[in-house]
């Protein structure tokens, strides 16, 4: 008997196609392996600890002029959350990519490199817009707003609430569910440095600020930095949709600048200045306390370090772009104007008689 052809569709079992197309079906089962985890006694204790936030401490209401409530500091613990989490924004992701973007995709017809950066613009929309409006619920509700001042004052025994824990778990899940989404997504590999550090700078920075317990202040920052990605996703996303909307690419750039300075404007007042106003020299940045010589330096040094890579790699593109579109334009002239010299006054004349090409003289 011969051997059947393998169908295309349907790759052999643990191979690279196989583990792209079916990713979100196996890890939606590792998933639901924690969540019934929870039905049984000997497991459930377990399975807590990757679906629920852990390292509560519940603060008495002599302590806190609000009452009574449960605050949270950070711990290993939290390792295995963000683990569960990531899982969590692989399948939310996959479910994005089939039902949303794909079916775009198909109805523009778009090539390879513009569907890749297609999927990539429309992925960080979705996020950008949840965190956004979810970062701004966080802020407004607990007076960050109306109350600047506690964008430089620590929480009660350094310790956080409960939703804003669970934002920068969410946060530091996503960015590091961005790592097997290189290989699900079949990432250039010329493209992979650029992902990395990019990847990296997120994830260093939003850990940084919750384990320095900077919660309100890099929640402001990420917001600022999240609304200017989305301005630039979103344009990004009609000029796949019609070119026309070049426009609004060019325009981009100034609200991106806007967006850099207000973040170091507000990175250097909140840190650099009040910070500095009330010095306490027992105080251990280990444990928290940002309020010390090494932890301003280090989170100012962080965060202007950062505004100027950004900075820089978006002068590096616009300048390639700028260039590539100048040698573009310079090779259409050159077309335009070969054309036209076979025309007069946009019209083909045929009484036109070109003459004869020159004989050349024998040497005598």
């Amino acid at each position: 008997m011969g051997l059947r052809k393998k169908n295309a569709r349907n790759p052999p079992v643990l191979s690279h196609e196989f583990m792209v197309q079916n990713h979100a079906d196996m890890v939606s089962c590792v998933g639901m392996f924690f969540v019934l985890g929870l039905m049984f006694e000997g497991t459930a204790e377990m399975s807590i600890v990757f679906l629920t936030l852990q390292h509560g401490v519940v603060v008495p209401a002599e302590e806190l002029p609000s009452g009574s409530r449960t605050l949270y500091h950070y711990g290993v613990k939290d390792l295995a959350t963000v683990f569960f989490y990531m899982l969590v924004a692989i399948i939310i992701h996959a479910t994005v990519q089939e039902y949303i973007l794909d079916k775009i995709s198909k109805r523009l017809q778009l090539t390879k490199g513009k569907q890749n950066k297609l999927n990539e613009a429309g992925q960080l929309s979705v996020f950008y817009i949840v965190s956004g409006i979810w970062g701004m619920a966080i802020l407004t509700s607990e007076n960050c707003l109306s109350d600047p001042t506690l964008l430089w004052k620590a929480q009660p025994h350094n310790m956080m609430t409960f939703q804003m824990k669970f934002f920068y778990i969410s946060q530091l899940a996503y960015w590091f569910h961005s790592f097997p989404e290189l290989y699900f997504q079949k990432v250039r590999k010329q493209d992979l440095p650029g992902q990395l550090i990019y990847i990296g700078l997120h994830l260093f920075h939003i850990g940084g600020a919750y384990l320095l317990y900077l919660n309100h202040l890099g929640l402001l920052l990420l917001m600022l930095h999240y609304f200017v990605e989305l301005l630039s996703n979103i344009c990004s996303l009609f000029y796949f949709g019609d070119e026309r909307y070049q426009k609004g690419l060019s325009l981009w750039p100034v609200v991106f600048i806007c967006g850099r300075l207000v973040t170091l404007i507000v990175s250097v007042v909140t840190v650099g200045l009040h910070l500095a106003g009330s010095q306490n020299r027992n105080a251990n940045a280990l444990s928290g306390n940002v309020n010390v010589l090494a932890a301003k330096i280090a989170v100012l040094s962080s965060s202007c370090s950062i505004q100027v890579y950004i900075t820089w790699t978006l002068t590096t593109v616009w300048l390639q772009r700028w260039l590539e579109d100048a040698s573009l334009q310079a090779s259409g002239r050159k077309r335009r104007s070969r054309s036209r010299k076979g025309m007069e006054n946009g019209v083909e004349n045929p009484n036109r008689i070109d003459p004869p090409p020159k004989k050349k003289e024998k040497a005598q």
